[in-house]
């Protein structure tokens, strides 16, 4: 496996472009049992396509909860943090279906975060995730450095597919309007992508002691379905 991060890149065109910074938006909530039905035909049938297809986008991936956390969440991966300040992404917000308003207003405890991914091993996708909080920091590049060591020594764990952190975005990750912003702290958050649930408790314990924090704060989840960009194409 491997480690890449933007800090770390060789000083040359090409190699700085291959390991340019990508975006993410990160949306959890829960939604009321009345609710999740239609909620999750329209995720699944509207939302997912309709974000991916913004310029800029590169996939949309939905995931529900097994332990911890939210009950869903959606992780949608993009070029950069610019894509987030582009005529086309303000565009979706200013030109919503009727079935978005609805459906939005339905999210209950959201949580969105707009981040840089940084310290990615591995590549892929796995059939079940762990998103674990880690604590703030001003250290951004101390965060990413160890973020990379423990990256390196996941992967080396039977059933590991990728790692990477997300640091939130102070300006970007504006909070949705059913989001509380009492007390509201941008943590950082590790992910850690397995091919099965068993490989990804593992990793939520292992990656847990290396960040010195309590693996019951790691979510678990398993991925519903993923769309890439070049699908759409």
């Amino acid at each position: 496996m491997t480690t890449t991060d933007a800090s770390s890149a060789p000083d040359t065109a090409t190699d700085s472009n291959a390991q340019a910074v990508n975006g993410l938006l990160f949306v959890a909530c829960d939604v009321a049992p009345a609710d999740d039905a239609d909620f999750n035909r329209w995720y699944d049938r509207e939302h997912v396509e309709e974000r991916v297809r913004i310029p800029g986008f590169l996939s949309g991936a939905r995931y529900s909860s097994l332990e911890g956390g939210r009950k869903y969440l959606g992780l949608y991966r993009t070029e950069s943090l610019d894509v987030f300040g582009t005529a086309g992404y303000r565009a979706a917000f200013e030109k919503q279906t009727p079935w978005s308003i609805a459906n939005l207003d339905r999210m209950r405890q959201p949580m969105r975060r707009v981040c840089a991914v940084r310290a990615v091993t591995g590549f892929g996708s796995g059939s079940h995730a762990v998103v674990l909080p880690l604590a703030a920091t001003a250290d951004t590049e101390a965060l990413a450095a160890h973020a990379a060591r423990v990256g390196k020594a996941l992967a080396e764990q039977a059933g590991f597919v990728q790692s990477y952190l997300l640091v939130p975005d102070t300006v970007l990750s504006t909070p949705l309007p059913r989001e509380s912003t009492e007390g509201r702290v941008l943590q950082p958050l590790l992910v850690v992508e397995t091919s099965s649930a068993n490989a990804a408790r593992s990793a939520r314990a292992m990656a847990a002691t290396a960040f010195d924090t309590d693996p019951a704060t790691g979510w678990l989840l398993a991925l519903g379905w993923k769309l890439s960009a070049a699908e759409l194409r």
